[in-house]
């Protein structure tokens, strides 16, 4: 063996056992905070606060990043805010982002530390999301003053994640994501148990849009419909047709589905309406026919309800892209789960049609969603957005477990490309 290989393996046996190290570092310092982690969660799902409103949330996040050295900084028109850890002057490898807006829906739980505020819940997960990013950051604070980071690790909590526009474009354009080259988060999953993780490299996520028509007429009496404009008849036309031609002008493998939660046009039986409205979203799993697909639907409807002589308004407002999972990012996401948890952790994670607005994160920069898993083992499966929706509080180091080894990788990466002073 030459003196150069020797020279590498021992290279690399040093950097093994050095990330090993930081591993059991990292492992310890958790399971010290996991209490902490815990009463915060608590507290804060006792005390939900919706979209754009969540103050007393960013003061309690303020709060426990200030007591632990640090220096958050408030997004300055809106709630929410944003820490960095590690050297000033040190790059960022990484951010990590967590939503931290409740739902306008009531608890049905029972327990303890049940919401206090009626009608507003967190039965989404966010506060187990903000509760593992705090974890994150605090772990990386006591990491960095045990052995300085070789780069600086971006946490964001990010206000109204539930609500149109959200809140990752006031992050965007406050300039939070520049000079950021990843960005990572994770979302709860009830169909998962905890411990695993679920991850898929692609669109994990739909575009979701909220599509209005607005159709009117003349109106008059249904004995003579051929004197008026069947507002009625024209809703029910568009209602069926507009979906299906969709999916003939539109490649279907883009995941296209336009589904209709609302109609409504009149109020008795003997009398065409002069107005009705129908109601929907519009879905999609391709960023790109997402992009493009306002310019076929606008014909589409018109064209439909020609027949019927009516005027047809369309109001088609742009919701959120797909969260698009990269390759680099999904491939670091694997490893430093199977680094915490072991081989069995992960599985692949199904395709939602759901929405979610770290879609336009991942649009500005690569990055990574995860699946986190927070049903007990051998439990109930409660679902998202559901009164009842109760995780185990186990996840909660398990993600924190998982998002410290990404950010140590991050790290590790970055030192690994800054060329030696």
């Amino acid at each position: 063996m030459s003196y150069d290989s020797a020279d590498d393996t021992t290279a690399r046996t040093v950097e093994e056992i050095g990330a090993a190290e930081a591993d059991s570092a990292a492992a310890v310092i958790i399971d010290q905070l996991q209490a902490q982690l815990i009463d915060f969660r608590r507290d804060i799902h006792q005390h939900p606060e919706l979209s754009w409103q969540e103050h007393r949330s960013t003061e309690q996040i303020a709060a426990a990043l200030q007591h632990a050295g640090l220096l958050p900084q408030r997004l300055p028109h809106s709630t929410g805010l944003y820490v960095d850890i590690g050297a000033a002057d040190a790059p960022i490898a990484a951010a990590f982002r967590a939503d931290i807006d409740a739902l306008p829906l009531a608890e049905t739980t029972g327990l303890d530390y049940a919401s206090a505020t009626q009608g507003v819940t967190h039965a989404c997960g966010h506060d187990i999301h903000t509760t593992v990013m705090l974890g994150l950051a605090l772990t990386c604070q006591r990491l960095h003053q045990r052995r300085a980071l070789g780069a600086r690790v971006r946490v964001i909590f990010q206000p109204a994640e539930e609500q149109l526009p959200g809140g990752a474009l006031e992050v965007i354009r406050e300039g939070i994501l520049e000079s950021v080259p990843q960005v990572f988060a994770l979302h709860c999953d009830p169909k998962l148990t905890v411990g695993e993780i679920g991850t898929r490299i692609g669109p994990i996520t739909s575009a979701s849009d909220v599509v209005r028509i607005n159709v009117t007429g003349s109106g008059g009496h249904t004995s003579r419909p051929h004197l008026t404009q069947d507002v009625v008849g024209a809703l029910g036309h568009l209602s069926t047709v507009v979906p299906a031609v969709l999916s003939r002008r539109i490649d279907t493998r883009s995941g296209i589905s336009l589904v209709w939660g609302h109609i409504h046009a009149g109020s008795v039986a003997n009398a065409i309406p002069a107005a009705g409205t129908l109601h929907g979203t519009l879905r999609i799993l391709d960023a790109d026919v997402w992009k493009a697909a306002g310019g076929v639907l606008e014909p589409v409807v018109q064209q439909a309800a020609a027949a019927y002589g009516v005027t047809v308004d369309l109001d088609h407002v742009r919701g959120v892209p797909p969260v698009y999972n990269s390759d680099p990012q999904t491939m670091l996401v694997e490893t430093a789960a199977r680094r915490t948890l072991g081989d069995d952790c992960l599985t692949l994670a199904e395709q939602s049609m759901g929405g979610e607005d770290f879609g336009w994160m991942t649009q500005e920069v690569p990055g990574a969603m995860f699946r986190l898993g927070t049903m007990t083992p051998q439990g109930i499966s409660y679902d998202l957005h559901r009164g009842d929706y109760a995780p185990d509080e186990g996840a909660i180091a398990v993600g924190v477990s998982v998002m410290t080894a990404v950010a140590q990788a991050a790290v590790a990466e970055l030192d690994e490309l800054e060329p030696a002073a």
